[in-house]
């Protein structure tokens, strides 16, 4: 097909995850004519449902799974219909002291007994008293930095005077983040319950000297301000469908089984080259892959959500290094929830929030080591919640009356490159199911529902499977390395290339030139292109943040026509 009139458009969106799905819907609602481009049957991407097992009416969130970083301002401007529910038990560490099976519980409903449970595991109070300090301290940030990630980026200089602590902006913008944890913590699983935050998806370690630690850290604590991890009501695709609702509803056009192949555009200022004529600044070549055949679409502005290195590749430059995703997401249905070794416990409170596994400091950092020097981890660390202790529709009528239960494992420090052999993802999956089966009375094997075909509901997702199924380069969640939320003082784009390490890429987008999309963080080195995905500067999450930011800076480059 050639491109013709009926195939110019504003803007055209590449991939229909949940940030271009934001994207959209802001750009349709302000009379922009919008196309969205979505290799897979559906939209969603990594923030969908599945029923995963045949005959097992549970719908899944087969990839992501809670949600912090999504703006409530985005919800209300969208006119979103999507409920957030929050967790009463935000964690449960099951630890072993004096030889006996104990825990940590953090309750964000009863300070008190949670500073009992401090108390109970480490014989008095300094543990609870710093981990109050060093919260207080990050939900002050938290309140501070949140507010920005849906406005123009702010300096260096300018954030730092908005937060206001010179200490807590040493601790967690300039300082290796185990620094402050081993200033303010001495016991090794609470130090080690703190890290984690900073090892989502993300292979590094406490002292890190390149800060990713400190950037993953920071997008895990300061959500909508507080930092809490919810769960969507009626699953991730709740939140899919709620979004694409409002892109359809405004007048965005969404194909499917629609695989993007190439994207034409200069690098010379926008305007300057009209590239399928009528003012286009791009081309978008595509596959249709339900009813064969190919096609182009001209349009002023192209919005990517995919990562930087696909991106590179849709345009037919250098990819550069290929990021690496680092975690094991096992999704499973049980009959009923296990026991725990620690019977003080109750398991309706223990796997409602985020249940840690083998996550003591000094664990975490043997298991880095291990993975790093190209071993799997002999005591994976990991997290695991409920879905459905907060949320039980995502369940069928008839798995309600039998009591099924679903049950999330995220394992951490499992880098792509573990995943060649394919007998890896076996042990990695084993290792870590004995990690979980050491803090149980019983094991997990034994509480597995069974699917129609009598086999157990258990699946599992490595780095290697997402890239595959998603189209995540590496199996990163967050498309590359996170990027502080703000720009240095010498301008746009130094942020991203001191501390993503992309490199020339962002270089590209700096020289540019600092136009809108350079200040919103989400600039490439083609003008007509711009990032709308988690490789934008304040990407990550779901969050539909750069989805935002990408639609705010074309509506402000042409109200500048």
């Amino acid at each position: 097909m050639n491109t013709n009139a009926s195939s110019r458009y504003d803007v055209v969106i590449v991939g229909g995850g949940h940030n271009g799905l934001v994207a959209a819907a802001y750009l349709a609602r302000a009379g922009q004519r919008v196309l969205v481009l979505e290799r897979l049957a559906r939209v969603g991407g990594a923030a969908v449902s599945a029923q995963a097992f045949p005959g097992v009416d549970a719908r899944l969130s087969r990839y992501s799974y809670l949600v912090s970083l999504l703006p409530r301002k985005i919800v209300r401007e969208l006119g979103l219909r999507l409920e957030l529910r929050r967790r009463r038990i935000a964690s449960y560490t099951p630890a072993e002291r004096d030889g006996k099976p104990t825990g940590l519980l953090v309750d964000a409903g009863d300070p008190g007994r949670t500073r009992e449970s401090f108390r109970a595991l480490t014989g008095g109070d300094r543990e609870w008293q710093a981990w109050q300090r060093f919260y207080g301290t990050t939900a002050r940030v938290a309140e501070r930095v949140f507010p920005t990630l849906t406005e123009p980026l702010p300096s260096r200089t300018e954030l730092r005077r908005r937060i206001g602590d010179d200490a807590a902006w040493a601790s967690l913008f300039e300082e290796p983040l185990g620094a402050v944890i081993e200033r303010s913590f001495a016991d090794d699983l609470v130090r080690g319950v703190v890290l984690t935050d900073a090892l989502i998806g993300t292979f590094t370690h406490a002292h890190d000297p390149s800060l990713r630690q400190n950037r993953c850290f920071l997008y895990h604590v300061i959500g909508n301000g507080t930092g809490d991890w919810d769960v969507p009501v009626g699953g991730m695709g709740a939140v899919t469908d709620a979004l694409a609702g409002a892109a359809l509803a405004a007048g965005a056009e969404i194909r499917t089984g629609h695989e993007v192949t190439a994207i034409a555009a200069d690098r010379t200022p926008a305007g300057g080259t009209a590239r399928g004529g009528g003012g286009a600044d791009a081309e978008v070549s595509y596959r249709d892959l339900a009813r064969g055949g190919e096609g182009t679409v001209a349009a002023h502005r192209v919005l990517v959500n995919a990562a930087p290195a696909v991106l590179a590749r849709l345009l037919g430059d250098a990819p550069g290094p290929v990021p690496e995703g680092a975690q094991l997401k096992v999704n499973m249905v049980l009959r009923r929830l296990p026991r725990l070794r620690d019977s003080a416990a109750d398991p309706r409170e223990a796997f409602a929030g985020t249940f840690h596994i083998a996550e003591g400091y000094r664990q975490l950092a043997t298991a880095h080591a291990e993975a790093r020097d190209g071993r799997m981890p002999s005591a994976p660390p990991s997290e695991i919640y409920c879905h459905t202790l907060t949320d039980p529709s995502i369940l069928g009528p008839e798995a309600v009356r039998e009591g099924l239960q679903t049950l999330t494992l995220f394992g951490l420090h499992m880098p792509a490159r573990l995943f060649g052999d394919p007998a890896a993802k076996d042990r990695a999956l084993a290792a870590s199911l004995a990690q979980l089966d050491a803090v149980l009375a019983e094991p997990i094997a034994g509480c597995l529902a069974t699917d129609a075909d009598g086999r157990p509901c258990l699946e599992a997702r490595t780095p290697v499977e997402l890239e595959r199924e998603i189209g995540l380069p590496g199996g990163h969640i967050f498309h590359r390395d996170l990027a502080f939320p703000f720009v240095d003082d010498d301008g746009p784009g130094d942020d991203a290339v001191g501390h993503t390490g992309a490199g020339a890429w962002d270089a590209g987008a700096r020289d540019a030139g600092a136009g809108a999309a350079a200040r919103w963080g989400v600039a490439t080195d083609r003008p007509g292109v711009l990032l709308c995905g988690a490789g934008a500067v304040r990407g990550g999450g779901v969050s539909g943040i750069p989805g935002h930011n990408a639609a705010r800076a074309v509506l402000e480059e042409g109200a500048r026509r």
